[in-house]
């Protein structure tokens, strides 16, 4: 049954389709398919512009409405954006002092833009990352000047800056005199030199050695960076300096763009040489001054420069025409420069024949040349010198040190105690400031030398020194005061 009924389906459907063909054609499925794309296509086409038509009727009625326009934008960034920019102001005040203050203005600038602005504007035009960068800057040199106001730099620039340099001195004579005991063994004096010193060094020093630091841009760098590192974090508010994006670019323009050129350029002969000249350029150098320089040249590379120079304005005198008043000052300048081409010949065959006396060498194998008495060395420039050096090498500079402080004192304490008795007796009354000035230096010789606080510290017996104390709290400063404790010393 189900067959029967399967077959009468196919047949009858079968037939339907050959009566479909011979009565339409056989194109007439694509005809079929035709129409019925037509009519979908109209229907759209009539609903959009039924649509657009009345759209367009509902907006022609909305025009006339009372509905406010719709703003365009964000209000308040249109509002921001309208406005003019204002003007930066900058605080240019830093150290309180006018003529300290513009050249570190200058500074700042120049560093923001060598640095900064070639690159920041090629991003951006926005003046508030240069501001911050600035402010960071100012804030951190105006910290800086306050702790320094604060800080007591007597002790370090008297005592131990001049140590310091000392012992640099003493190294690098050291080093000179075991290049000098080599001799001929060495092949690039410069670099042995070098090396010599930085060995002598950790001798004297013990726990320090600079050679790193010195010889290698490196390592310079980065301790320069170090450095700059702890000041930003000692100068810089919180905020600042844990913002590492500033903290690293404010730390960069300080390391490689000023302490390092600073450094470079402190360390360059021809600029230390110009500095030279330009600072003895106002003082004349006398006849004898020059004479005994020329006399003690060890170098003979100096003399033959000056010997040369002498020969040359020897020859331009000469070719002068003698004739006239001023002959006899001619004739004057060419004995002049004639005795010192002699001495410059003189020193020169000494030299190179070997017979200098090495004044250091005869001390030492014959003993004391001769005894000075210690009033003649403490009042005498050179042998003060070398009075020194020799207290710097057996540990007693401090003795030294506070001997002449003492004496200092007590002229000064003379002086301002005659001024003070001169002025009570025109009737001026300063008694008080100038025993507080008075009683501030003999502190401040106190808390140098003597205190527990010293650094270095002068031995004295206990007794004296809190009989000192008391007299200093209790008493009035006196130009004597201090010379129970001298006479110990």
């Amino acid at each position: 049954l189900v067959l029967q009924t399967s077959l009468s389906i196919w047949g009858w459907g079968s037939l339907g389709v050959v009566l479909f063909l011979v009565t339409f054609g056989p194109f007439a499925i694509f005809y079929f398919a035709f129409y019925i794309l037509c009519f979908v296509g109209g229907g759209f086409v009539v609903t959009l512009l039924f649509g657009k038509s009345n759209s367009e009727k509902y907006l022609e009625q909305c025009e006339h409405s009372f509905l406010p326009c719709t703003s365009v934008g964000i209000p308040k960034c249109v509002e921001e954006m309208k406005r003019e920019a204002r003007p930066i102001k900058i605080d240019r005040r830093l150290t309180g002092a006018n003529i300290i203050d513009e050249p570190l203005q200058q500074v700042i600038q120049f560093s923001l833009r060598d640095y900064v602005q070639y690159w920041y504007y090629t991003l951006s035009d926005d003046e508030s990352f240069l501001l911050e960068i600035r402010q960071a800057l100012q804030y951190a040199l105006v910290q800086f000047s306050a702790r320094s106001k604060e800080t007591d730099w007597q002790p370090y620039f008297t005592t131990r800056l001049v140590d310091d340099f000392g012992t640099h001195l003493r190294v690098f004579r050291k080093a000179q005199q075991r290049i000098a005991e080599k001799g001929d063994q060495m092949r690039d004096q410069a670099e042995e030199l070098v090396d010599t010193f930085f060995e002598v060094e950790v001798e004297m020093e013990k726990e320090v050695c600079r050679d790193l630091v010195c010889t290698s841009p490196k390592d310079e760098e980065g301790f320069l960076r170090d450095l700059c590192e702890v000041l930003l974090y000692i100068l810089l508010p919180p905020g600042d300096f844990q913002n590492k994006i500033m903290r690293y670019f404010v730390r960069e323009i300080l390391s490689r763009g000023i302490l390092l050129p600073l450094i470079n350029q402190l360390s360059d002969p021809d600029y230390i040489n110009q500095y030279v000249i330009w600072m003895i350029r106002d003082s004349n150098c006398n006849y004898e001054a020059f004479m005994n320089i020329i006399k003690l040249s060890d170098n003979t590379g100096e003399l033959e420069a000056v010997k040369d120079k002498a020969s040359e304005e020897l020859q331009y005198l000469r070719s002068l025409d003698t004739a006239g008043d001023d002959i006899n000052t001619i004739k004057n300048q060419i004995n002049s420069l004639l005795y010192v081409i002699k001495v410059c010949d003189s020193r020169i065959q000494r030299l190179q024949s070997g017979k200098e006396i090495d004044t250091v060498k005869l001390a030492a194998n014959f003993g004391k040349l001769c005894t000075v008495p210690l009033d003649h060395i403490l009042v005498d420039n050179v042998a003060l010198q070398f009075f020194m050096d020799y207290m710097q090498q057996t540990g007693g500079q401090a003795h030294l040190f506070f001997w002449m402080t003492v004496e200092g004192y007590r002229v000064t304490a003379q002086q301002q105690l005659e001024v003070l008795q001169s002025r009570q007796k025109d009737g001026k009354h300063q008694t008080n400031q100038t025993k507080g000035l008075l009683r501030a230096a003999a502190f401040g010789v106190y808390e140098q030398y003597l205190s527990e606080k010293a650094s270095p510290r002068v031995n004295i017996d206990d007794n004296l020194v809190a009989k000192l104390a008391e007299t200093l709290n209790h008493e009035d400063p006196t130009p004597e005061i201090f010379d129970d404790i001298q006479r110990k010393v």
